[in-house]
C-alpha cells in the first residue's frame, strides 16, 4: 500500500476512534449518579443479609 494512502486511512480511523471516545465519555459522565446509587443499594442489601443471617453461637467463658 502506498504510504500516503496508509496515512490517510490512519487519519480517518483515528478521527473515528476519537469520536467514539467522546461519545463514551459523555455516556459515562451521565451514568455516575446511578453508579453511586447502585453501590449504595447493594451495600444496604449486604448489610441486611448480614443482619438476617443466623447468629453465631457464643462461647461461654467459665
Amino acid at each position: 500500500m502506498h504510504p500516503e494512502n496508509h496515512l490517510a486511512l490512519h487519519r480517518v480511523r483515528a478521527a473515528e476512534l476519537r469520536a467514539e471516545a467522546d461519545v463514551y465519555r459523555l455516556a459515562a459522565a451521565a451514568r455516575h449518579p446511578r453508579d453511586l446509587r447502585t453501590r449504595l443499594g447493594w451495600a444496604l442489601v449486604e448489610v441486611g443479609l448480614r443482619l438476617a443471617a443466623a447468629p453465631k453461637t457464643a462461647v461461654a467463658i467459665p
